[in-house]
């Protein structure tokens, strides 16, 4: 079990042993200069083979310069205008726009079947205490829904938090031990909603795949360092879609944290997810079975963006439109690329395929 105390800069991270260790990100390569008297006889050697290489002709070399180009995926949803999904599309009926441009459609999957990741959020802070034990149980059974699907590669992991973010559980598929730990999750303190959005997302970051952030709260938030602008940064750098289950102890805006939904709604639409009010528990089931529906009828789009307008901010706005004027998709609203400053080189004498990268 680990947890994070709500402090921006340190994670403050505390946990047993016993635990799996947290995925750690790769580190950066760094070069260094060597003397000629420091280089080891291999190194010698594989110096004397690039001087040979540089005596064969040019035509018989391919010749490639790197250039900065990558893939943006995007997982769209499509519905009818009476709300039902439509799942039985072809990559002719969409088209992608990066910061106003028309793109070429590279990538298309219906219904995909990548792996999919999905943090699991629940918030444990003093004003969920009551409805808790039902919202485990119907947590409870979207893990074992979710996870009896086709896709055995699928994965959960468990996150609960007040004012202490904590991964319950790591990403597995073993739906028995996260049952397990579902069973053992009480009320407490405060609430870091955003501060458990960054740091599930960062831990999605480090994913393949498809990924989402399934959270449970009332919407209350009281102890975050982070603020909700950059916990849906943290979520749209993972290319994550957050689904956002609000219960509402009180039905009356007098009584209700409209603010929290508000926010959690911003979040949730600008990663192409949904927000669902629930005024009763018994509405948990079903919020859950739409959660499944969608995650099992998304289009996987890919595009490598080509003439697109480079503003200061890294920031670039996507929309996934549908030729059908009775289709709306929903999609995340953008992602983080290249800013002006960051501009490449001009355009490439050869492009491997392998030298892309997915963003």
């Amino acid at each position: 079990m680990f947890r994070w105390r709500a402090r921006l800069g340190t994670a403050g991270l505390t946990g047993g042993s016993a635990c799996p260790t947290l995925p750690r990100r790769a580190p950066e390569t760094r070069w260094t200069r060597a003397s000629a008297c420091q280089l080891a006889p291999s190194s010698i050697l594989a110096a004397a083979l690039v001087a040979a290489l540089a005596l064969v002709p040019l035509a018989a070399q391919d010749i490639v310069i790197p250039v900065k180009v990558n893939l943006v995926h995007v997982l769209a949803t499509v519905k009818n205008r009476a709300g039902q999904l439509v799942g039985s599309l072809s990559k002719e009926d969409f088209q992608i726009c990066d910061n106003g441009v028309p793109q070429e459609i590279a990538v298309f999957e219906r219904q995909t079947n990548q792996p999919l990741s999905v943090a699991l959020l629940v918030d444990v802070s003093g004003s969920t205490e009551v409805d808790l034990k039902f919202e485990t149980d119907s947590a409870t059974r979207f893990v074992r829904a979710l996870l009896s699907s086709r896709n055995a590669d699928d994965q959960v992991a468990l996150y609960t938090f007040d004012d202490v973010v904590t991964q319950v559980h790591n990403y597995t598929h073993n739906i028995a031990s996260l049952e397990n730990m579902l069973r053992q999750i009480h009320g407490s303190a405060g609430t870091s909603l955003y501060d458990a959005i960054w740091l599930a997302s960062r831990d999605l970051e480090l994913r393949e795949g498809r990924k989402a952030l399934v959270l449970v709260s009332d919407g209350g938030e009281t102890t975050s360092k982070i603020d909700s602008h950059r916990a849906l940064q943290a979520a749209q750098m993972a290319d994550a879609v957050i689904y956002a289950v609000v219960t509402m102890p009180v039905t009356n805006d007098a009584g209700r944290n409209i603010g929290g939904e508000h926010a959690l709604q911003f979040m949730a639409e600008g990663t192409g997810g949904r927000t669902f009010l629930l005024s009763e528990g018994a509405q948990l089931d079903r919020a859950f079975s739409s959660i499944i529906t969608e995650l099992r009828t998304e289009y996987l789009l890919g595009y490598y963006p080509h003439d697109v307008p480079l503003t200061r901010q890294r920031f670039h706005k996507l929309e996934v439109r549908l030729k059908s004027p009775d289709l709306r998709a929903s999609a995340r609203n953008g992602y983080y690329g290249e800013a002006e400053a960051d501009a490449g080189p001009a355009e490439p004498i050869t492009l491997k395929p392998d030298s892309r990268k997915k963003r």
